[in-house]
């Protein structure tokens, strides 16, 4: 063997390192291929598909994989669930602030452009989930002024569409 390895310019040590190497089969080249996609659905679903959604989401893409099947993949990967927490109620209507005055008191004609604007934000369900969407519109012209859209829903929505 050593003249072999001699006459073909290669150690030995990498002829014995490429002989031990492990077959690869079609087998563990598909097995590969259904990790590689699960970690990749599982990233998309931003860790919140479980054994049902993901196996669903692995038999549309053309791998065969059953909950069980994908219950030992994630367990293997390591991959866990990230369940959203529930929705805090932050209003409060028993409050002793101030209420701010209205001052167009549903009177939307406006004699002239850029003074008055309003804002709406509203939901927006998607196959990513909810987005939402912050609108200013001159009430005048009713053109729209600005416009964001988040996966959230905090002041900074606001703030972008302006």
């Amino acid at each position: 063997m050593i003249v072999l390895c001699r006459v073909m310019q290669v150690s030995t040590s990498a002829y014995y390192a490429w002989k031990n190497q492990p077959e690869r089969t079609e087998k563990t080249q598909q097995k590969k291929r259904l990790e590689d996609k699960t970690r990749e659905l599982f990233e998309m679903s931003k860790h919140s598909y479980g054994t049902r959604r993901l196996s669903d989401a692995l038999n549309k893409a053309g791998y065969q994989a059953g909950r069980d099947k994908v219950r030992r993949l994630m367990k293997q990967l390591g991959l866990e669930v990230h369940y959203p927490k529930r929705f805090k109620v932050t209003t409060d209507s028993d409050h002793h602030e101030t209420i701010s005055p209205n001052t167009l008191n549903r009177q939307f004609e406006v004699g002239s452009p850029n003074t008055v604007w309003t804002t709406d934000i509203t939901y927006i369900w998607t196959l990513e989930g909810w987005l939402y969407l912050a609108v200013v519109i001159d009430l005048f012209s009713r053109q729209v002024v600005g416009w964001a859209i988040t996966d959230h829903i905090r002041a900074s929505l606001c703030v972008s569409a302006l």
